[in-house]
C-alpha cells in the first residue's frame, strides 16, 4: 500500500531546454541537414562551425522577448568561394508567442550591426499549435517597408511521421521523435515508460558509435522524465540489452545514472553564476564521473571564472 501511496504523489517535470541545447552543440550538422536541407548544402563542413554563446549574450542581453528551448548564434563557411564567415541565428522555440517573429527580426539586426556579415536567422518551432507557423517580420511607415523572411520547421510537421523518424540515421529524426512522444505521453507515465523504453531500444539497433549512443541517450532521459519506480525498469532493460548484445557501455551508462543528478546541479549553479555555458563545458559535464562533479561543484563557489573551476585541481 505504501508503494501505491509513492507512486501515486510522485511527479516529475519535463525538460526540453537541457536537452535540445546539448543536441545542438553536438550534431549541428545533423541539425541542419534535418530541419533545413538547402541551407545545410551551402555550407562548407570541412570548416568546423564556432558556437558564439557568449557574443549572442552580449548583443541581445536587453532585447529579452520571451521564453525559448536554445537559442545559438554560430558562424559558418559557405561553399561559395567566399573566404569569410557568415553567421547563423537559430532558435528553438517552445511556446507560441506573439513577439516571435520581431524578436528574430531584433536579433538579426543587432547580429549584422555587430559583424557586418550575412546572417541567417531560422527557427524550429517546437510548441503544440499547428496553425501557429510565424516565418516573416514586416514594418511600414510613410512608404518605408521593412521585411524578414525566415525559414522555419514546424515539428506538428512531424507528428504523422513517428515511423520514417525512428528508422532514420539523423540524430535529429530522433531527436524529433522523442519530442513528440514527451509531449504525447506528458499525463500518462505509463505510455511515456514504454515510448522511452522503444526509444533507448532502437539506439541498440543502430550500429553507432557508442559516445553517440550515450548523446541521445542523455537527451531522452533528460527529455522524458519519469517516476523512479518506472524509472528503475528502464535501467533494468538497459543492462539486459547490453548484457544480451555484449555492448560495452554498461560501465558508462550506469556512471552517467549515478551522477546525472549531480550533474543537472552543477549546470543550474554554473549558469546561476557564469551564464549560458559554452559547449566544452557542457562536453565536460556529460562525460565526467562522480569525483570530478564534486570536485567542480566545491570550486564553483569560490573560484572566479569558468576555466577556474575547472582547472581546479591542478593548483593543489
Amino acid at each position: 500500500m505504501m508503494e501505491q501511496d509513492e507512486k501515486t504523489v510522485e511527479t516529475v517535470t519535463d525538460d526540453y531546454d537541457s536537452p535540445w541545447k546539448e543536441a545542438v552543440e553536438h550534431y549541428f550538422p545533423e541539425f541542419m541537414e534535418f530541419y533545413f536541407p538547402e541551407a545545410y548544402a551551402q555550407i562548407d563542413w570541412s570548416t568546423e562551425p564556432v558556437f558564439l554563446d557568449q557574443e549572442l549574450r552580449a548583443i541581445v542581453h536587453d532585447a529579452e522577448l520571451g521564453k525559448r528551448f536554445v537559442d545559438k548564434l554560430v558562424s559558418v563557411m559557405l561553399l561559395n568561394g567566399d573566404d569569410k564567415w557568415i553567421y547563423i541565428h537559430v532558435e528553438v522555440q517552445g511556446s507560441r508567442q506573439v513577439e516571435f517573429a520581431k524578436r528574430m527580426f531584433v536579433y538579426y539586426y543587432r547580429i549584422f550591426d555587430r559583424y557586418d556579415r550575412p546572417v541567417a536567422s531560422m527557427a524550429v518551432l517546437a510548441d503544440e499549435h499547428a496553425n501557429w507557423k510565424p516565418t516573416c517580420y514586416e514594418s511600414e511607415a510613410l512608404n518605408c517597408e521593412l521585411t524578414l523572411k525566415f525559414p522555419v520547421a514546424k515539428l506538428t510537421d512531424y507528428h504523422d511521421q513517428l515511423d520514417q523518424l525512428q528508422a532514420s540515421e539523423n540524430a535529429f529524426a530522433y531527436v524529433t521523435a522523442a519530442h513528440i512522444l514527451t509531449q504525447r505521453t506528458r499525463k500518462n507515465d505509463h505510455d511515456r515508460r514504454d515510448a522511452k523504453s522503444q526509444l533507448v531500444r532502437l539506439l541498440y539497433q543502430r550500429d553507432w558509435e557508442k559516445q553517440r549512443v550515450i548523446d541521445l541517450f542523455l537527451v531522452i532521459d533528460s527529455m522524458m522524465t519519469l517516476p523512479s519506480w518506472l524509472e528503475k525498469t528502464i535501467w533494468q532493460e538497459i543492462t539486459e540489452i547490453e548484457e544480451s548484445k555484449k555492448m560495452q557501455y554498461v560501465s558508462s551508462i550506469e556512471r552517467i545514472g549515478i551522477a546525472k543528478g549531480e550533474s543537472k546541479l552543477l549546470r543550474k549553479l554554473l549558469v546561476r553564476r557564469f551564464g549560458e555555458l559554452p559547449v566544452w563545458v557542457s562536453d565536460k559535464l556529460s562525460s565526467a564521473g562522480e569525483q570530478d562533479l564534486e570536485r567542480w561543484g566545491e570550486a564553483v563557489l569560490s573560484e572566479p571564472t569558468l576555466d577556474a573551476v575547472f582547472n581546479a585541481d591542478t593548483k593543489h
